[in-house]
């Protein structure tokens, strides 16, 4: 990375070192120590890359929408959407799904989580299957209709892809995939979950098939300024939830660490805000264009990470496993790009 590139990330700087200086005041008022104040600065810290880790393949797939939006709209993505990316899904989110686990409010959920941490990460925890169910189907859909794609014709692993196009003909195969999948996965769980990891799952599957009605209505339907203005709408839509499925991993395998919401919410908020600035980086200097291959291996972590989350409601999987296959095959495909730009070169 060139100095000049270091721009992209001025505002995530800043915004980390508030972070950071919150976690210590937090840690030394709940602690009453220096020792508290930097083991909650150090949690940020991890959480952080963590999230990084998680979501490095979110920034190529959002660098991939946003190319496609009018200005207006990656401007409102970029502010608007940070904006409910960390308070809204690191930390509204986890709220409303204690209160609907708990039956309890949104407010008492808070209260909870501030007076009874341990409690408030045992709901959030018990309440892992029906997200996993639900984030592991959308992101199986955002893979697989990538990879169906009858028009697409680069392929990074030929063997495969070239095939999964031919299988796109079908009619809503990946559809009918998914629900296979999510079927064989709740043979493994038991009796009491299955209905609520089923339910969820399919969730996920109409979430994204309405997103993507939405956005072929307001996209196709109408044409000029206000047919764009609709489309960036519909993107925009599509950009939240994507991030909401990814950010779903990193929320709750943060209480492996911590049970305090406020510090799971500043270390989660300074990941995505360094997402937010890649993807800038990605979307302005065009690296999606310059490394062929870079976009495949997003979206085969994609996959991976779909995999990896319906499978972690039957087995445990360690977070620090998630993040590494992601940034392996992303690795992959930045490499391949490298050397087929190389023999592009000496042709």
């Amino acid at each position: 990375m060139s100095t000049s590139d270091l721009r992209y990330f001025r505002a995530s700087a800043v915004f980390t070192a508030a972070c950071l200086l919150a976690a210590w005041g937090l840690g030394y008022y709940t602690g009453h120590s220096a020792s508290a104040a930097l083991s909650a600065v150090f949690i940020v810290c991890v959480l952080a890359v963590l999230e990084v880790s998680l979501s490095f393949d979110n920034a190529v797939v959002n660098a991939k929408v946003l190319m496609t939006m009018e200005r207006v709209w990656q401007r409102r993505f970029i502010t608007w959407g940070i904006l409910i990316a960390v308070f809204g899904m690191r930390i509204v989110f986890p709220l409303l799904i204690v209160g609907v686990m708990a039956e309890i409010s949104p407010w008492q959920a808070l209260v909870l989580a501030a007076t009874r941490p341990d409690e408030y990460a045992r709901v959030m925890v018990d309440a892992h299957v029906a997200i996993a169910a639900f984030g592991g189907a959308f992101l199986a859909m955002v893979g697989l209709k990538y990879f169906f794609d009858v028009k697409k014709d680069v392929h990074w692993v030929r063997s495969i892809e070239e095939p999964l196009t031919k299988l796109g003909k079908i009619e809503a195969v990946e559809i009918a995939l998914v629900i296979i999948a999510l079927y064989c996965v709740s043979k493994a769980l038991p009796a009491d979950v299955v209905l609520g990891f089923l339910l969820s799952g399919l969730l996920g599957i109409v979430t994204f098939v309405a997103v993507e009605g939405v956005a072929a209505l307001m996209g196709v339907e109408e044409c000029g300024t206000r047919a764009a203005a609709k489309s960036g709408l519909a993107s925009f839509l599509y950009l939240e939830v994507l991030d909401a499925s990814f950010s779903f991993d990193g929320v709750i395998g943060a209480f492996a660490l911590t049970n305090n919401l406020f510090i799971i919410a500043l270390g989660l908020g300074v990941g995505a805000m360094f997402v937010r600035s890649l993807t800038i980086m990605l979307v302005e200097k065009g690296t999606l264009t310059e490394y062929l291959y870079l976009e495949h291996g997003a979206f085969w972590a994609i996959l991976a990470l779909s995999a990896l989350m319906l499978g972690g409601t039957i087995i445990d999987i360690p977070e620090v496993v998630t993040g590494l296959i992601g940034a392996v095959l992303i690795g992959l495909s930045f490499l391949s790009s490298v050397r087929h730009n190389r023999k592009l070169d000496r042709q």
